[in-house]
């Protein structure tokens, strides 16, 4: 297989790459009882939503092929009860979801991108599910950004462009400030 079989799929390692390092450059932001801190009783922990992101990339990504991606020993109420003892355990089943995800990518090539699959019972091509996951694992990465912030408070490094910052990035990047501000 040729590298340029894998130009979509690439592109989506490549994103969900990007999802995983911000979400952890997030939670590198906030100390053990932060990571296990509700901001309101009906809103869900980081490390709450790191267990459960993990749990739907073992359920989604184990045999995508040849299994419904809603695995019947998923327990995915579960996914959102904090039992863990540490952060090392929090942190370790995180990564294992990751790697169940980056594994089932890894031997792909463009031409599955077609191939069906299901989720829940419902038809799905391998790209229809992988963009439905591109959205789910970022609307979760937001929230364990948009958490970590407020609880980080003054100690919060932003992971973008900091307010008030555009024009010096630009600067900085492009060498001149942006069309219309010279």
């Amino acid at each position: 297989m040729s590298e340029s079989d894998r130009t979509t799929i690439a592109a989506f390692e490549a994103i969900f790459a990007k999802q995983k390092a911000l979400a952890e450059r997030a939670i590198t932001q906030l100390d053990d009882s932060q990571l296990r801190t509700a901001l309101h009783p009906e809103t869900n922990s980081v490390a709450v939503i790191m267990k459960h992101m993990a749990g739907n990339m073992r359920s989604r990504w184990t045999d995508i092929f040849t299994t419904d991606g809603e695995k019947p020993n998923r327990r995915r109420d579960e996914e959102f009860v904090d039992e863990f003892q540490t952060r090392a355990e929090i942190v370790d089943c995180w990564e294992r979801g990751w790697a169940v995800l980056f594994a089932a990518l890894a031997p792909l090539s463009d031409t599955d991108l077609r191939r069906p699959l299901t989720i829940r019972g419902e038809p799905h091509t391998l790209l229809d599910a992988t963009l439905r996951q591109i959205d789910h694992y970022g609307y979760h990465v937001g929230q364990i950004v948009q958490v970590a912030r407020i609880l980080a408070d003054q100690q919060w490094t932003t992971l973008s462009i900091p307010r008030g910052g555009s024009d010096a990035y630009n600067e900085r990047v492009w060498g001149t400030p942006p069309t219309g501000q010279q």
